[in-house]
């Protein structure tokens, strides 16, 4: 009997290329997302998308991300881009897990920086800003916010943030004006708000008191001076007469001395003088007081030479001891400084620097103010406004506090009274408007108790503790500040914000505490704006009848602008909007602990009691590609709006959610580059997906009992993102969330699961169960992908969506995440396949040797010997299995003691549709090249 096959008649090869089923979609592969983006964003807009969110979330639990508001005076920079866009992804995501997230945009408007703005347009035209009127100047300044405020929100909306645009609030809005005014009104009435005389930080360009906030540290060079304290009296003999010597960095203060602190505890040595180096003014024979760890280097700043200590003594011995101020006796001022200058013991005299002791000048210092207030000193205001001295600095009135130090020390020359003089290069606070150094400077300012009966300090410490922190180290930062923080000062002396509705009686100095005045002027606020303070007869208006204005002083400070912002609240978490107080997230840069997160708890703690929010979440800093600060100088400034021009929004926004947020991040045109790389590849998963549902019906649908392994392996993995996503919603920590489910498109997907199931998709019979269930399985991966990626890449999950449901009138962004069923998670299988996968990798880097040497081209060239253990989980697939998972045409398996494998070329032909190499290839009449598999899907 004759075994060969039957031949066919020879004829033509076919071409079965027709009868694969290639993936089809419309999807393109390029984004183009620059040119798209804005029909999505103007569909949105058309299809009343925020509206129709909240018509489809009433009645669902509230979620509020409160917006700490942005400032209106220029386009938007990169930091704000990312802040921006993280409060949007985490408020989509929050509807999109079943909340309802509302949020309400909001700016900070008033302030110096607009006002500053104001007064260059002044000074440009030759302009004294003091000569217009402060209602038309303080309508410039509402102006200029107003064109700034359009354009950023426009900006905002460019980068596909979703919100209450037509409802934002601003701090200069009518009402919002109100309600700052009414929150100062609280602390007013509960005897926090008070008048009185500290150090503040002063910045003399801008003639005004600063917040911490509005400081910041660069390096400064100072003029320094050592000056004698001659002894009067002191408990001990040999003390009097020596000369006590200070060291410090500001000689301008010296006019403002009153007394010289000394430590307890410090060990100080009298010195006798025997030497001195050429050019030192110390004087052979005098006595001076020196604390002794210093003395080494005393001698070298003051050309101290030959030398004796006469004894040793401890600081406390110092104490009642009186000296002369340096400038006792000079013709400059007679009779100027002719005032006893007490020794007093202070606990923040260190051994760190300088000589050990401190000239106290208790208008210049907060330890100074703090140690003069405690013993009774006088504190004179010796510098003005602008930074000159006033009649209260004699022999130094009108001269300017940065350019005096000279004119100190030729006076302490005259005296005999200088040691030494030099320079230093240090740490300076300076004002972050005008770049100029700022002074310490006591002057008459309103300010909030910390520790009074309202106990705001206490409060707000219990509130930190109550707080959730992303990173939980935020809890630290604010707690160590708002522990030791003074009293809050919140008076500005300037023109453009909500004015400090206070009147004074001028008979007692106590300030007016009338609920009827307070409820007048802010009702009038309401309606006419703050500027209704300005206005002609305004104190007679809000005093009312049975009292007269002449009697009472109207404050003209405005409050400070941490204040406004930190009263935001107030005036957004209310009933009037749907949104419950206090705020589920505040969400802000890590500076923010000493500015919103700060002010915002002390204003809430102390009006309410309670802190604002429930959770805290902050970010770090954008720097460049080096991780340099930006700046213009360096010419590394990364422009959001140019990024969105080449690149679009989405690639923007997948760089935000691909980095830690809790940490300084960095951008340039290299990692511009790797985001668009994984832009391409999670958009190159999307198109497979929908390119492998072409035609997809439900009728296909494969129970879950019913789905092999591999398929039920896959589900598992979308189990696990879908509680990491909704683990992130709850704690507010994105840290990888994304880059994870990048590497699932990559590795999972791409690299696995599509490589496998590539061949059944495009050869199998469409009614085939393999078929099917790979089709069921994209069908979830494409439901649950476009979702969770809606957040970040707003407009390609739209683009994604209705490329599959081109019909649907809904938006993906009106959708919720897939509910994920609890018997998709089967850890067990995950164990297992994670062993496959592993074994797969050792055998899949065989082949790859092989397509390196030239002997195959692809790995359905090859077959697979494989021995495992029968204790192996892997050894549960079968042949036909492992031929799936390592994409090779023929496995054979065997029971080994160990797992090996080893690889080689396939025997029979290759399959011209499915490109299998086996030997069945050529044993069929009607198609001869085809595999049996083959054969019966083309018949």
């Amino acid at each position: 009997m004759n075994d060969a096959p039957p031949v066919a008649p020879t004829e033509p090869a076919r071409d079965y290329r027709g009868t694969v089923f290639l993936p089809k979609t419309d999807f393109p592969m390029r984004g183009d997302l620059p040119k798209r983006e804005p029909a999505w964003l103007a569909r949105w807009e058309e299809t009343r998308l925020w509206s129709r969110l909240r018509e489809k979330s009433k009645g669902r639990p509230p979620f509020v991300l409160h917006d700490g508001p942005p400032y209106a005076n220029g386009p938007l920079h990169i930091g704000t881009a990312l802040n921006k866009i993280l409060k949007d992804v985490i408020n989509r995501a929050a509807q999109m897990a079943g909340f309802d997230a509302n949020y309400v945009p909001g700016w900070d408007c008033h302030g110096l920086p607009i006002e500053w703005k104001i007064e260059e347009q002044y000074r440009a035209k030759g302009q004294d800003k003091d000569a217009v009127p402060i209602l038309d100047f303080r309508a410039e300044c509402r102006a200029y916010a107003t064109h700034w405020l359009d354009v950023q929100r426009n900006e905002f909306k460019r980068l596909g943030v979703l919100g209450d645009w037509d409802g934002r609030y601003a701090t200069m809005d009518f009402p919002s004006e109100a309600v700052i005014a009414g929150e100062i009104g609280k602390f007013l009435m509960n005897g926090s708000l008070y008048r009185g005389l500290r150090p503040v930080m002063w910045s003399p360009v801008e003639k005004t008191a600063l917040a911490e906030a509005e400081i910041e540290y660069h390096d400064h060079v100072s003029p320094t001076l050592w000056a004698r304290f001659r002894v009067k009296t002191a408990g001990a003999a040999d003390l009097a007469g020596a000369s006590v010597v200070i060291w410090t960095t500001t000689p301008w203060t010296i006019p403002g001395n009153r007394a010289v602190a000394f430590g307890p505890e410090i060990d100080y040595a009298l010195v006798h003088v025997e030497g001195v180096a050429e050019g030192s003014a110390l004087v052979p024979g005098e006595f001076l007081l020196v604390a002794l760890p210093l003395l080494p280097q005393f001698e070298k700043d003051a050309g101290l030479g030959a030398h004796s200590v006469k004894r040793l003594l401890k600081g406390a011995e110092l104490e009642g001891a009186i000296a002369a101020h340096p400038l006792a006796g000079w013709d400059g001022a007679p009779g100027g400084y002719d005032f006893d200058v007490p020794l007093l013991p202070g606990d923040f005299v260190t051994t760190e620097a300088g000589t050990g002791f401190v000239h106290i000048a208790p208008g210049h210092g907060e330890d100074d103010f703090n140690l003069g207030k405690t013993n009774g000193l006088p504190v004179p205001e010796t510098v003005g406004d602008d930074g000159t001295f006033t009649r209260w600095a004699p022999g130094f009135t009108g001269q300017h506090v940065f350019k005096a130090h000279d004119a100190v020390y030729a006076a302490c020359i005259a005296m005999g009274t200088l040691v030494a003089k030099s320079r230093l290069t240090h740490s300076y606070p300076h004002s972050w408007r005008s770049k100029k150094p700022v002074i310490f400077r006591a002057t008459p300012q309103w300010f909030i108790a910390m520790d009074d009966a309202n106990e705001i300090r206490a409060k707000a410490m219990q509130a930190i503790a109550d707080t959730h922190f992303v990173p939980d180290i935020g809890r630290n930062r604010i707690g160590g500040m708002v522990s030791v923080r003074p009293d809050w000062c919140i008076s500005r002396q300037r023109a453009w914000g909500v004015p400090i509705p206070v009147f004074v009686d001028k008979a007692t100095g106590e300030p007016l505490r009338d609920p009827a005045v307070m409820e007048r002027i802010i009702e009038a606020f309401r309606v006419e704006g703050a500027d209704a303070w300005y206005q002609p007869g305004a104190a007679q208006r809000f005093l009312g009848e049975g009292r007269d204005a002449a009697g009472y002083e109207q404050v003209m400070d405005i409050v400070d602008v941490w204040f406004e912002s930190g009263s935001t609240h107030a005036f957004v978490l209310t009933p009037e909007r749907g949104l419950p107080f206090p705020a589920d997230l505040y969400l802000e840069g890590s500076d923010q602990h000493r500015g919103w997160f700060h002010s915002s708890l002390l204003e809430s703690v102390g009006s309410r009691g309670v802190a604002p929010f429930k959770a805290i979440l902050t970010h770090g800093f954008v720097l460049d590609e080096q991780g340099r600060k930006m700046s213009k100088s360096l010419g590394n400034v990364v422009a959001p709006q140019d990024v969105v021009k080449d690149h679009g929004a989405d690639l923007l926004r997948l760089w935000v959610m691909n980095t830690d947020v809790t940490e300084d991040q960095r951008i340039g045109k290299e990692i511009l580059k790797q985001q668009s790389e994984l832009y391409r590849r999670i958009r190159n998963t999307l198109r497979w997906l929908l390119g492998n549902l072409d035609r997809f019906d439900e009728s296909e649908i494969v129970p879950y009992a019913e789905l092999p392994e591999l398929e039920r392996w896959v589900l598992h993995r979308l189990s696990e993102l879908d509680a990491r996503l909704r683990q992130a919603v709850k704690d507010h920590d994105w840290t990888g969330v994304y880059p994870d489910i990048h590497r699932f498109c990559a590795t999972d997907l791409s690299a696995f699961y599509f490589d496998v199931r590539k061949d059944s998709l495009y050869c199998d019979a469409p009614e085939s169960l393999r078929r099917r269930a790979a089709r069921t399985v994209i069908d979830q991966l494409h439901r649950c992908l476009t979702a969770w990626l809606a957040p970040v890449l707003v407009a390609t999950a739209e683009e994604s969506w209705l490329a599959r449901f081109p019909d649907d009138k809904d938006s993906i962004h009106l959708r919720d995440w897939p509910v994920i069923p609890a018997e998709w998670r089967d850890e067990a299988l995950a164990e297992k396949w994670l062993g496959i996968r592993s074994f797969r990798g050792f055998i899949t880097a065989a082949i790859e040797d092989l397509r390196r040497a030239g002997t195959i081209g692809s790995s359905l060239q090859a077959s697979a010997a494989v021995a495992l253990p029968v204790a192996d989980p892997a050894s549960v697939l079968s042949a036909e299995k492992w031929a799936e998972v390592l994409i090779v045409s023929q496995v054979s398996l065997r029971e080994g003691a160990e797992t090996l494998s080893t690889v080689a070329l396939a025997e029979g032909q290759k399959c011209d549709r499915c490109w299998r190499v086996l030997p069945e290839v050529g044993l069929s009449l009607a198609h001869p090249t085809l595999c049996r598999r083959c054969e019966s899907v083309v018949g």
